[in-house]
């Protein structure tokens, strides 16, 4: 077992120990990451691992910055690069980079520090979130809940679809010659309304196909996630 297999499985047994409010809020975990990054792929790996866990959201956010290199990233979308650069502003950074992963909007860390990364989740995993959040599909609408809560300032309520896996052949860029497989790939990132939190949530939005959902409600301005959900 190499250090990286090592570490998630640390990982998995104390998140299995902790409370239940670890339990019934998930941690997430965005991975900003690119096709044509030579250091991403153990990054890319430890987020697909992680992504198995019943309490962690795993986001695999492709940028389209390493695109001029000689690979285009099919999963690249710029606004994907514009998220990471408002984080980078948000966190006070003075660049952004490949593989970093953002955890409940909050903190940032290397992606293939698999030590750093696991400390942190657990961190996270051991706190929870702000405020519970339930979703309901039924055909082809999704209800979203949650109760009234004054930890929550103006947030946007964001609805995520995302590819489970993908395998993908690297023929130019840094990654030449590899065959790599991607996991929790998002393909749609809508921003579906706004709330407070003065009142409890309630809102219905339109769904087709059977990807993944996740919604997030996240403090404007990529300030903290307060609430996460997804079903899968």
């Amino acid at each position: 077992m190499n250090r990286l297999f090592a570490l998630v499985t640390a990982l998995v047994v104390s998140m299995s120990a902790t409370g239940s409010q670890a339990q019934d809020t998930p941690v997430v975990v965005e991975l900003f990451t690119s096709q044509g990054c030579s250091s991403c792929p153990p990054a890319d790996e430890l987020l697909a691992h992680l992504g198995k866990r019943d309490n962690v959201i795993a986001l695999a956010l492709h940028v389209d910055y390493w695109d001029y290199i000689g690979w285009k990233d099919k999963f690249a979308h710029a606004a994907f690069t514009k998220r990471q650069k408002g984080y980078a502003r948000s966190f006070g950074n003075r660049a952004v980079y490949t593989p970093q992963m953002v955890v409940n909007g909050v903190g940032d860390v290397v992606g293939n520090r698999a030590m750093e990364v696991t400390d942190m989740v657990q961190a996270h995993a051991n706190k929870g979130l702000a405020v519970p959040l339930t979703l309901h599909r039924s055909g082809d609408r999704l209800t979203i809940t949650a109760p009234a809560a004054s930890a929550v300032s103006e947030a946007d309520v964001i609805l995520i679809r995302y590819t489970p896996s993908e395998t993908v052949s690297i023929p130019r860029g840094e990654n030449a010659g590899k065959k790599l497989t991607y996991s929790h790939i998002v393909t749609e990132w809508s921003d579906v309304g706004d709330w407070n939190g003065r009142a409890p949530l309630s809102a219905s939005v339109p769904v087709s196909g059977n990807d993944p959902i996740v919604v997030l409600v996240q403090e404007k301005g990529y300030g903290p996630i307060f609430a996460a959900a997804r079903l899968r």
